[in-house]
């Protein structure tokens, strides 16, 4: 069943080129595609175009459907083109001529735009959530190893010291960062563009700011072409912003293969966490990060996917975008699953105490030593010039200790501020850290 079929059949391969695999990556849009009927149906009887018997059958109808897709019992056949000709076949199947009035002043490219926005608003909200897990279980550890001082680099080289305290709450930081991005793309796809049919609005008296508000959307995107121009610039938007999380998710991952490694012994993970190898028996390999670097590389190549897409198409329509679902759709998928196994995993971490007792890391300090003769009076750059010959001499004796005082240094991680920094970009009140 076609939507606009009109009783002349289509070849069958430009069938199977046009459809591609929609009828599967519609299945995750199916939930949103009942709810968005429903609220148009209400929408029909407030302006009298459905009577109350005829809205209550369709919503009914409509609620069984809902039941069923939740049950993970709701299929499209190859017979339908996509959700919305089989929601709509079946409420035709059972209600008849009342099920055929589902589609008035509305079309597909509104359904599922809707269908879109409804997704994406939801499943940004779960993404923000896991973020936030991750967010105080970072935190949790940054105070547990906040006086454990590891080694700082530069260019690769051991430069300053650092704090497994320090390491752990710039990665929590850095998520406030991604949560920024996360509610600039939510921003942008909590705007309701039912009503705008096929771009250019509709005949009917509909009120769309009535089904803005069942529908739970923030405002309305109210110009119909500027609607239909979201198809393309929400999912763009929202690819952004996972591919910032994406990033940091990424550059963690890199930092804890690095430190996992018999090179530098920083960090180690459990067995159960690690895998093997079918020759050497000792070894115990990072799958699960070097996965995820890999998975979030390649999330951080989506907007640029989808930007070549979308380049240069004019205002209206194009079946350009039924492309966009098949990029998006599993890279959120994915991005969910790395920030769950991220969270399981790194809850188990061990550090590594004593670091700093190799002396290959004696010169960390130098800077501290350097700073040191500064505060009792010599001039920067002749203090410079004592450090440097005591390390070319090989009589420099590192203090092996640091007292940082400024705000976000090793000695003050300000965690209560990045924790309240998160708190105002996620909205609430509290995260219910203890200590916090």
């Amino acid at each position: 069943m076609k939507l606009w079929e009109k009783g002349i059949p289509t070849d069958k391969k430009i069938d199977l080129f046009t459809v591609g695999n929609d009828r599967e990556l519609d299945l995750v849009l199916a939930k949103y595609d009942v709810l968005g009927s429903i609220a148009h149906a209400k929408m029909l009887h407030k302006i009298n175009l459905l009577t109350a018997e005829e809205t209550a059958n369709l919503v009914s109808e409509l609620e069984a459907i809902l039941e069923e897709i939740e049950k993970g019992n709701f299929t499209i056949e190859d017979s339908f083109e996509d959700v919305h000709s089989k929601v709509e076949y079946l409420l035709t199947e059972k209600l008849g001529d009342t099920g055929k009035k589902i589609h008035t002043a509305r079309s597909r490219n509104d359904q599922v735009l809707t269908d879109v926005h409804l997704f994406l608003k939801a499943e940004l909200s779960e993404i923000k959530l896991q973020t936030k897990e991750l967010f105080t279980e970072l935190i949790t550890l940054s105070k547990k190893h906040q006086n454990v001082m590891i080694p700082g680099y530069t260019h690769f080289q051991v430069a300053m010291p650092s704090s497994f305290g320090m390491w752990f709450s710039a990665y929590a930081e850095i998520l406030i960062d991604d949560v920024t991005q996360l509610n600039a793309a939510l921003q942008i796809v909590d705007q309701n563009p039912l009503g705008s049919a096929a771009g250019y609005g509709s005949s009917f008296p509909i009120d769309r700011t009535f089904t803005t508000e069942l529908l739970g959307f923030k405002t309305l995107k109210y110009n119909s072409v500027a609607a239909q121009m979201s198809r393309g610039k929400s999912e763009k938007a929202t690819a952004f912003a996972m591919a910032s999380l994406a990033s940091t998710l990424s550059k963690f991952s890199m930092d804890i293969c690095l430190y996992l490694s018999q090179n530098f012994n920083f960090i180690s993970l459990p067995s159960h966490l690690t895998t093997g190898s079918s020759i050497m028996p000792h070894k115990k390999n990072p799958d699960v990060f070097e996965l995820i670097r890999a998975k979030c590389n390649k999330i951080q190549a989506l907007p640029y996917e989808l930007t070549l897409l979308t380049n240069n198409l004019p205002s209206g329509y194009h079946r350009d975008f039924q492309l966009l679902k098949e990029s998006l759709f599993p890279a959120i998928q994915s991005l969910k699953s790395c920030l769950e196994i991220f969270h399981f995993a790194i809850k188990d971490i061990s550090v590594n105490e004593n670091i700093l007792k190799d002396s290959k890391y004696d010169y960390l300090f130098t800077v501290d030593s350097l700073n040191e003769l500064v505060t009792a009076g010599t001039p920067f750059r002749d203090a410079y010039k004592i450090v440097a010959e005591q390390i070319e001499n090989k009589t420099f004796q590192s203090p092996k200790a640091t007292k940082h005082t400024h705000e976000g240094s090793i000695n003050n991680l300000c965690l209560k501020e990045i924790v309240l920094k998160m708190e105002r970009e996620l909205g609430l009140e509290s995260l219910n850290l203890p200590g916090y």
